[in-house]
């Protein structure tokens, strides 16, 4: 995998990230496609991968990834359940509010048993 700037190929050397960069990184070294929607605390998530495809980083399938911004976390979580049809690696961002609003596609995706990451910045649900 090429890398980006903040984490070092250098041998022994160290980069101190956060858990949304950690998880940014894996999901773009390891997916084909990113449905994102920006909502707090995972918005920097999308926004990484959104900036290094910007970038033309290639990841570990020799590749760009295909990153499309939806316009709610449903239209995220149908747009990935239509991409794992298709047979494509494909990841999302979401918050623990987010991911309620996925529910119905997630028993979608688990039913059909199509192997996905949705990578989740938890807090506490608002009563």
């Amino acid at each position: 995998c090429h890398d980006v700037d903040i984490i070092k190929k250098d041998s022994g050397s160290n980069a101190c990230i956060d858990g949304c960069q950690a998880a940014a990184h894996v999901a773009y070294a390891l997916s084909d496609i990113a449905f994102i929607y920006p909502i707090t605390p995972s918005s920097p998530m999308g926004e990484m991968v959104d900036e290094w495809a910007a970038q033309g980083l290639i990841n570990c399938f020799g590749q760009k990834l295909s990153v499309t911004e939806m316009q709610s976390e449903a239209g995220a979580a149908g747009a990935l359940h239509g991409a794992l049809k298709a047979g494509a690696f494909g990841t999302t961002f979401t918050a623990s509010q987010g991911l309620l609003l996925m529910i119905p596609n997630m028993f979608k995706i688990s039913g059909e048993l199509l192997p996905c990451v949705m990578h989740v910045a938890a807090r506490a649900l608002a009563g």
